[in-house]
């Protein structure tokens, strides 16, 4: 597998970058996970108000770059600033499986939107490029959304994420034996720690084996 930055991004978002590996897991129920979901709970809750978490610097960094792309990022929020904010009000986590419990605990610790998908349902090569009006996009749980002007995750068969929100084409399911696992960047600072803090992760709690990172190329 290949991925791609588009120009139709990086022309406008010089320093997007998408930090990318495969490897292969153990799908269980979220009660692995569960004593870390709530350390970091409490720890958001201590840590933010809900008006900080636009002072976040990766959050603010990740709205400017929406903003820069013509997308308004407070009716579009992206998917890590959803979730800090869904603690900050007191609501609990979504409790789904391993694996996606363990991708919402890296966004929330990385402060980045990350994408856990099902490998074997991405079809070719993957081409991260502007969404437009054309695009057709169901959200997992939200219905049709309209991701103009938003990074889109592509393969051969169309429009697989963003980060916003995944499709449902691509979820992890009980059978998911593969993932390709993705943390969306809008800079280059701390990008080894967030591959470490990944593998350390999907180590513990999704028994990742064969970690393998992908080169991302731009066009």
């Amino acid at each position: 597998m290949k991925i791609y930055i588009e120009k139709t991004i990086s022309s406008i978002l010089p320093d997007f970058n998408v930090l990318a590996m495969t490897m292969d897991v153990v799908e269980e129920s979220s009660d692995i996970i569960d004593g870390l979901i709530v350390e970091v709970e409490n720890e958001i809750e201590k840590k933010y108000k809900l008006e900080d978490v636009l002072t976040i610097p990766f959050i603010k960094e990740a709205r400017d770059a929406y903003k820069a792309l013509g997308k308004d990022p407070s009716r579009y929020r992206l998917a890590c600033e959803s979730l800090l904010r869904r603690i900050i009000k007191g609501n609990k986590l979504y409790r789904i499986n391993n694996l996606v419990d363990a991708g919402n605990v890296l966004s929330i610790e990385c402060k980045r939107s990350t994408a856990v998908l099902d490998l074997d349902k991405i079809v070719g090569d993957v081409s991260i490029r502007l969404g437009n009006e054309s695009d057709i996009y169901e959200g997992i749980g939200r219905g049709i959304i309209n991701v103009s002007n938003i990074p889109l995750y592509c393969d051969e068969v169309g429009p697989f994420g963003s980060p916003t929100s995944d499709t449902p084409r691509t979820m992890v399911t009980e059978n998911t034996r593969e993932i390709l696992l993705m943390i969306i960047c809008f800079s280059n600072e701390k990008t080894e720690e967030n591959i470490c803090l990944a593998k350390d992760i999907f180590s513990k709690y999704a028994s990742a084996t064969n970690i393998n990172e992908i080169e991302v190329i731009r066009k």
